[in-house]
């Protein structure tokens, strides 16, 4: 089942597999986190065909963690990472 994350720390990704624990630094500040990807995308929209264009859509949470929330978008790192079983 789908434990609830009150961080919101989740994101999209078009083709790794789901669901994947991934590492995403913001490589303009040097800050990081740990999110879920647990969606497919981010893809080209009516409103904004370059949002294809992205590597990951991250949500809300994540985008403040990371301290782009503003900007809307930025550079990132993104590694995939094994999260050991509790």
């Amino acid at each position: 089942g789908e434990a609830f994350n009150p961080n919101g720390l989740t994101a999209a990704h078009k083709y790794l597999p789901l669901p994947i624990h991934v590492k995403v630094t913001n490589v303009e500040n040097g800050r990081l986190i740990i999110v879920r990807v647990n969606d497919r995308g981010p893809f080209p929209s009516v409103n904004n065909p370059k949002s294809g264009d992205r590597i990951i859509d991250l949500s809300l949470g994540a985008a403040k963690r990371l301290g782009f929330y503003e900007k809307g978008t930025t550079k990132v790192l993104v590694e995939t990472i094994q999260l050991r079983p509790e």
